[in-house]
């Protein structure tokens, strides 16, 4: 059965996961152990490994259940295809890997693609430590256009998100 990706209101990850389980709904919301400072000391707490995400283990996504999920208070949305299409399942391998990382304890960092206006470099493959501005990214393909100052010129360049960092 393939997993879909549902997109919360922000912090409302947890109470979506009891309104969705409480539906008989197989959910997985994984989470992670953290360093939290607080006013007198620092606290480990359990946060979500992907803020505002959990995940609907789902046969067939037909256009009841979607309503029936997209009506639990805190659902924004499901991962859909462009425009409003079918919902985009999970790839297996990368729902297998969430769950080997979520039963295996060990320290995770969030890493995020730079935005557009971000000054960025590029960090393996032939253009390893050209750096410039983004100027507009696809994340679906991983292409991002980068503007180079000194050429006042622009751009598309293919790339892998591990390829390219935030400066």
């Amino acid at each position: 059965m393939p997993w879909y990706a549902v997109y919360t209101k922000s912090r409302h990850e947890d109470r979506v996961h009891s309104q969705l389980a409480a539906k008989s709904y197989h959910v997985f919301l994984p989470k992670i152990h953290v360093w939290s400072k607080r006013k007198d000391r620092r606290k480990k707490i359990w946060v979500p490994m992907f803020p505002g995400y959990l995940f609907v283990n789902l046969i067939n996504p037909d256009n009841g259940t979607r309503v029936d999920i997209l009506k639990t208070f805190g659902v924004v949305k499901i991962l859909s295809k462009p425009h409003g299409g079918e919902p985009l399942p999970v790839p297996d391998e990368q729902i297998n890997t969430i769950f080997r990382l979520t039963e295996h304890p060990v320290e995770i960092n969030h890493f995020r693609y730079p935005s557009v206006g971000e000054r960025a470099r590029i960090i393996d493959g032939p253009f390893t430590g050209v750096e410039g501005i983004v100027t507009a990214s696809d994340l679906e393909h991983e292409v991002f256009v980068i503007s180079f100052e000194f050429l006042h010129r622009a751009v598309a360049i293919k790339l892998e998100g591990f390829q390219i960092a935030k400066i």
